[in-house]
Formats: C-alpha cells, structure tokens, sequence
C-alpha cells in the first residue's frame, strides 16, 4: 500500500469479504473461528485499522503466526486473548510456507451494537483495551474452556433467528465475556509475580532517581507516561498491576514518593515550603500543599511543627 499506510476497515462484513469468509447475518457482530481465518498469500503483512472492536483468543504453532500491534509482534504458541478497540492498527504476519493449525476465535463488535445500553459506555472502561501486544492475557486450559464457551454462545445466539430477546441476551454474554477476562488478568498479575514484583522494584529504582535534584530540575516530575515508557510497559498495564500487588496505581506511587521526600526536606532542612515545592518541580506551591494535605491530611507547616516523620 502507498506509504505503508493501514487499511482502513469501517464494517464487520467488509473485513470477512477481505478474508474470503461468508458474510454475517448480523451486520454489527461476529464470531469467527480461527481454524476457518486464511491469511491471503497476496497480502502477507498488512496492517489494518477497523471501526470496532476486536476480541480474539487464540492458540496458533509457535512462529509461525506473528499479531503485529502497533509496531511490536507477538508469537501466539498458547491459549492467549488480545483486545483491540476502534481505531488501534493491528495486523497479522504469517509463515506461510509452514504447516499451521491455529485455533480459538475472534469477536468482532462494531459500537453501534451496544447503542443505548450501558455497555457502550463500560466497555470504553476496561483498561485492557489499551494493553500492548506483549501484554496478552494468558490463559489456564480451564480458563481457556470458559473464553471458549462463551465465544460459541454468543455465535450461536446471533446465527439463530433474530429476535427481541436477541440482543440483549448477546451484551450479556459479552459482558461475561469482558467480566472474565478482567478477573482472569487479576489472576495473570499475582501468578507471575517474580516477574511483577521484578517490575516494581524497577519502578522503585526509577523513581528515586527521578526524583533527584538534577533530574527533577531537568525533567520536572515524573509522569505516569513518563515511568511506563522506561519499564517498556503500557501505562494502563503498569496501573492494574500495581493495583493488584501493592493497592495503589502508578500515579499513588509517585505521589507517595513525592510526600516521602517532602518529609524529608521539611524535618531535615530549613527550606520554607515554597522553596521545597519548587526543588520538587511543583509550578505552583499551592498545588504541593494541596497534594500533601490530601495525603497527610495535615498541611506542611503543621508536619513540621510535629517534628515527627
């Protein structure tokens, strides 16, 4: 394509054409079955970008089918599940000359399905919709089992006469379907926490040297972008894996590093509170004091009349 540009998919149907696969019966919604999804020998690495939303769970041979996100790839050798919303450019890169046998199943849902239900505005909710591809939900074989079933319900549901109830009974089944990859990705951050807890500390390293004088006078305060980019992480990624192993988001941890060292300066130095608002990168000192009450709920001054850390 001219300039490597994505190609740009605004309807369901309009991507099964592109795959050679039968259309929908309902326009807005469908369930794919990877085993059937041939990727085009004309078009082995194309990148696109579609108007809704895609849900996939799939088990593919190791190297042999690469998820390109972004600018990144991932290699699919087990039962793993990818949320892509509207709008992202995404693509596949196959191995063509090996012998594959993927399985598992893609949802494609266009928002205009959800309109007027909740749904439309929660699903803008899950965080995991904004995951990087290395990010993947990694499945159990019994959790595998239940992405499955669920993925099969709602491709019956939509495949059989459409009725008044159908839509409903649909969103609910896609709500289950969301709901369980939420508690499944709660699982995901405490089962690898060697890994995690590894991301904390580095988190830890990170923003103590981040909050030197030299780096804040040159970098002011580190932001949540800021940290997720040099842990090579998404930042809503990084947000609900701290949650999950410490209670507190990455925006609490560098507020608390904050109050740590305003501590400090206000027992270990004379400093008056502007002067350490502003060595803190603050702008405006009116902003650290209000920060430092909401956490300590006693303002500066009164800390340090305390004389306590």
């Amino acid at each position: 394509m001219a300039g490597n540009l994505p190609l740009k998919i605004k309807g369901v149907n309009e991507l099964l054409q592109l795959r050679g696969l039968p259309a929908t019966k309902h326009p807005l919604i469908s369930v794919i079955n990877i085993a059937e999804l041939k990727e085009p020998r004309r078009q082995p690495d194309t990148a696109f970008t579609t108007d809704f939303y895609f849900i996939g769970m799939g088990r593919f041979a190791q190297s042999c089918v690469k998820m390109k996100y972004g600018q990144q790839e991932y290699d699919f050798d087990k039962g793993v599940m990818n949320f892509i919303a509207p709008g992202r450019v995404f693509g596949f890169n196959t191995g063509l000359t090996e012998d594959i046998s993927p399985s598992g199943w893609l949802l494609l849902l266009h928002p205009d399905f959800l309109w007027s239900h909740p749904l439309a505005w929660r699903i803008k909710q899950y965080e995991f919709f904004d995951y990087s591809v290395n990010e993947a939900l990694y499945l159990s074989d019994n959790e595998e089992q239940t992405i499955s079933g669920l993925f099969g319900n709602i491709e019956r549901e939509y495949s059989t006469n459409i009725d008044k109830f159908s839509q409903g009974i649909i969103i609910s089944l896609i709500e289950s379907l969301l709901g369980y990859s939420e508690r499944f990705y709660q699982r995901q951050f405490i089962t690898r926490k060697i890994t995690h807890h590894g991301i904390v500390s580095q988190l830890e390293a990170l923003l103590e040297k981040a909050f030197f004088p030299e780096a804040l006078e040159k970098n002011g305060i580190p932001t949540v972008k800021d940290i997720s980019g040099q842990l090579n992480i998404s930042p809503n990624y990084l947000s609900g894996l701290l949650k999950t192993l410490t209670g507190n988001s990455t925006q609490q941890h560098i507020q608390e590093k904050i109050i740590e060292k305003a501590k400090e300066k206000l027992i270990r130095t004379d400093l008056s509170v502007n002067e350490i608002a502003f060595e803190l990168g603050f702008e405006y000192p009116q902003s650290f004091s209000k920060l430092f009450k909401t956490k300590t709920n006693i303002s500066p001054l009164e800390f340090r009349k305390s004389g306590r850390f």
